[in-house]
């Protein structure tokens, strides 16, 4: 029974995790290194993460900076960042890429704020589905007999609170990105 609950709460937990990456790709108008981490290059034939070619870092509050290790790279790195979905155009400076970020227009910050609900609740489903996978088996366990009813409503209020809890965090999570995008 130990082994249900706990097993619940650690998929539970890497559902706010992934949550927490989904949110921190989404551009919030002030520049960060994570916002290029899905972009994949094309080197050598193989499709590789950018930041395992180039130092990415923040040059200023508007501004990404791209150093790749390779010099031969640079061309490959500014058509990925170019062709991803992020709008993003980089410019050549030398043996480093410049990468400005346009200001976020209010309708842009909107789309932006439902992008954020909506990944909110896939998070609140997925947390949802575990209560509902640790119910089911605790459930298994009283037909087997090998817990009592007591110990299944115990264990099922258990769980429930671990829901509330996690699903509590998610909309912090959500609320905390949403006054991040709506700040001009």
């Amino acid at each position: 029974m130990d082994g249900i609950k706990k097993d619940t709460e650690t998929r539970m937990a890497k559902s706010v995790e992934t949550l927490k990456t989904d949110l921190g790709k989404i551009r919030t108008g002030r520049a960060h290194p994570g916002l290029l981490d899905q972009i994949r290059v094309d080197y050598y034939g193989a499709k590789t993460p950018l930041n395992q070619l180039a130092n990415i870092s923040a040059a200023d509050a508007r501004t990404l900076t791209v150093t790749p290790y390779d010099k031969g790279t640079l061309q490959a790195i500014e058509k990925a960042i170019r062709e991803s979905d992020l709008g993003l155009n980089p410019a050549a400076s030398g043996t480093l890429l410049r990468v400005p970020l346009p200001p976020l227009t209010e309708e842009r910050r909107r789309e932006l704020v439902k992008h954020v609900h909506k990944e909110g609740e896939n998070a609140k489903v997925a947390i949802r589905n575990v209560r509902r996978d640790g119910n089911h088996h605790l459930k298994e366990l009283l037909k087997k007999k090998l817990i009592t009813e007591d110990d299944d409503k115990r264990a099922e209020e258990a769980v429930q609170k671990m829901t509330d809890r996690f699903i509590a965090e998610v909309d912090k999570l959500i609320a905390a990105k949403e006054h991040e995008i709506m700040q001009v």
